[in-house]
């Protein structure tokens, strides 16, 4: 079986959110972890028919002065080339994502998913580097 196979055979299902980490365009941990650090909810559905669908929260009760409630959502038509995911977004909580195409590499260590977006800025913050590690909960 040839790499995009196994993705496409293993990607299928329901994942959970199990851990965020980000770092600065010099591999330096941010100061603010991702969707609140350990305390978010996040989901994506990957369907045989090749759609998607991803939403993560910060689910924190009280977000700190200074910081804000971090939420992003995005489904479309998702292919996967070698070690990539692209998805062309059809629908979205950002405007601005809106017909674009979300990339992210993807992995697999053990039971986990790895995603990775490319290094970007996200609202005011500075650009970071994430990687979100994702625990199939369902087939589908």
């Amino acid at each position: 079986m040839n790499k995009k196979d196994f993705f496409l055979e293993n990607i299928i299902g329901t994942w959970a959110l199990l851990r965020t980490e980000a770092v600065d365009a010099n591999g330096k941990p941010t100061s603010v972890a991702p969707f609140g650090g350990t305390k978010f909810i996040g989901r994506v559905v990957f369907t045989k028919e090749g759609r998607m669908s991803a939403a993560i929260t910060d689910a924190r009760e009280q977000i700190p002065e200074g910081e804000t409630r971090e939420y992003s959502c995005y489904a479309g038509a998702y292919t996967i080339e070698k070690e990539t995911l692209i998805t062309t977004v059809d629908a979205c909580s950002d405007p601005a994502r809106m017909g674009t195409k979300q990339i992210r590499t993807v992995s697999f260590e053990k039971d986990l998913m790895v995603l990775q977006p490319p290094l970007r800025s996200y609202g005011n913050k500075p650009a970071e580097l994430r990687t979100l590690w994702w625990k199939k909960i369902s087939d589908i």
